[in-house]
C-alpha cells in the first residue's frame, strides 16, 4: 500500500458562490488579501462537518460569536480541565503531501490525550484554522479530520476561528491549533499524588510518531531523500506502507479506553508520552519520593523509528528524548490491579505492555531510569 486510507467521513458540499461588486470590481478588502463573500460562504458549511460530533450538554449552534455547553448532569461536584496544542511542524509534511485530514486528528489527539491525564472525560473542542488566502478544499478537509477526532474522543466540536491572514502567512502556509474543555469529579482527578512505590507501569502502544519532533524527522527526509535512500511515495518493504503514509498515520486517540478503566480500577497516574519524549513526560506526574524505571526493550518498536534512527544516526537515549518510540500513553495503576488491567485493554482496542515499575528514589537521584524492570 503506498497511498493514506481515505478517513469515514462524507465529501463536502459545493463553495458558495461568490456575490460581484456592484460596480464589477473586487472589492478593496479582497485586493488586500481577504475576500469576506468568499470566507463567510464556507461558515455555511461547518454546521454539516460538526454536526455528528454534538453532545446533549450543548446549548448553542455553530455560527455564534461563541459556544455554550453545561456539565453532565451525572457529574456532582465537576471540576473543568481545559487544554490547548498544535499540530507543530508536520504541518509542513502535510503541505508537501496535500493531506490535511489526520492532521486534524493530530490537533484533536493532542489535546484531548492531555485532557484524559487528568482523569477529565473531553467535553468540547474549539479549532483555529489560519492560512494566507482561504482554500475551502484544505478547511473543509482539516476540519472533517478535526471531527474525525471529536468522534473518537467522544467530544462536541462546539466551535472555532478560520482566519485568513495575508502577510503573516504564506502561500500553502496552514496553521492549525486546537482547544479543548473536560470534566471530572473532584474526588476522581488523577494527579499522580498517590503513585508509590511497588505500583506498575502499564505501556499502551503509539500509532508511530504521532504528532511531535517533525522538525527532526523532516530533516532526516530531506537528508534522505537527496542521498537517495528515501522515498516519501513509493512503497517501503520495512514498513509495509509509504513512508508519507507511516508519518502522517494519526495520533492514537486514547480518550474511551481510560475512561472505561477509571470506572472499575484505580489509575494513580497516566503520563501521555509527547514532546520531550519520556525524559520530558515521565517525571511530570511522579511525587518526591519515587522515580520510574522503564525497560525499553520492553514491547516491540513500529519499524518507523528503526528508520529514522539508522537515517538520522541518532542515538537510543535521543531517540527516547525525542520520540514516543512505540508508547503513546502510560498508566501507573497498583500491582494487585496490572494484570487484570493489562487483560482488558485489548478488548477495548489497545496493544498493552508491562514496561517499567515504581521505585523508592533518593535525594540525588533522577525521576527515570531505563534497564531491566
Amino acid at each position: 500500500m503506498t497511498e493514506l486510507d481515505p478517513l469515514p467521513y462524507p465529501s463536502g458540499v459545493p463553495d458558495a458562490p461568490r456575490k460581484p461588486s456592484p460596480d464589477g470590481t473586487a472589492p478593496s478588502y479582497a485586493r488586500a488579501g481577504v475576500d469576506l463573500d468568499h470566507d463567510e460562504g464556507f461558515i455555511s458549511e461547518i454546521g454539516e462537518i460538526t454536526r455528528p460530533t454534538l453532545r446533549p450538554e450543548i446549548l448553542s449552534t455553530i455560527g455564534g460569536f461563541a459556544g455554550m455547553f453545561k456539565a453532565p448532569d451525572r457529574y456532582v461536584n465537576p471540576v473543568f480541565v481545559a487544554g490547548a496544542d498544535g499540530v507543530g511542524t508536520k504541518l509542513k509534511l502535510a503541505a508537501e503531501l496535500g493531506r490535511y485530514d489526520t492532521v486534524g486528528i493530530d490537533c484533536v489527539a493532542m489535546v484531548v490525550n492531555d485532557i484524559i491525564v487528568q482523569g477529565a472525560e473531553p467535553l468540547v473542542f474549539l479549532d483555529y484554522l489560519a492560512m494566507n488566502k482561504l482554500d475551502p478544499a484544505v478547511a473543509k478537509e482539516a476540519l472533517r479530520g478535526i471531527a474525525e477526532g471529536c468522534r473518537r474522543a467522544g467530544c462536541a466540536l462546539l466551535g472555532g476561528e478560520t482566519a485568513t491572514m495575508p502577510g503573516v502567512y504564506q502561500d500553502g502556509d496552514v496553521e492549525m491549533v486546537g482547544f479543548g474543555v473536560g470534566v471530572v469529579e473532584r474526588d476522581r482527578i488523577i494527579d499522580g499524588s498517590s503513585i508509590s512505590v511497588g505500583d506498575q507501569i502499564l505501556g499502551l502502544a503509539s500509532s508511530g510518531i504521532h504528532s511531535n519532533g517533525f522538525s527532526l524527522v523532516r530533516s532526516i527526509v530531506e537528508t534522505g531523500t537527496r542521498a537517495g535512500h528515501l522515498d516519501l511515495r513509493a512503497a517501503n518493504q520495512e514498513l509495509n506502507t509509504s513512508l508519507a503514509a507511516a508519518l502522517m498515520a494519526p495520533t492514537r486517540i486514547y480518550v474511551k479506553p481510560i475512561l472505561n478503566l477509571t470506572r472499575d480500577f484505580t489509575i494513580k497516574g497516566i503520563i501521555h508520552i509527547t514532546g520531550g519524549g519520556f525524559e520530558g513526560n515521565v517525571p511530570r506526574v511522579l511525587p518526591k519520593g519515587v522515580r520510574a524505571k522503564i525497560d525499553p526493550t520492553a514491547w516491540p518498536r513500529p519499524p518507523i523509528f528503526g528508520l529514522l534512527q539508522r537515517n538520522g544516526e541518532l542515538s537510543d537515549s535521543e531517540m527516547l528524548r525525542v520520540f514516543n518510540c512505540g508508547i503513546g500513553m502510560m498508566l501507573i495503576v497498583p500491582p494487585e490491579q496490572a494484570a487484570e488491567i493489562a487483560d482488558r485493554l485489548p478488548g477495548l482496542g489497545e496493544r498493552c505492555y508491562t514496561i517499567g515499575t515504581i521505585e523508592a528514589r533518593g535525594p540525588e537521584d533522577p525521576a527515570l531510569v531505563f534497564g531491566p524492570a
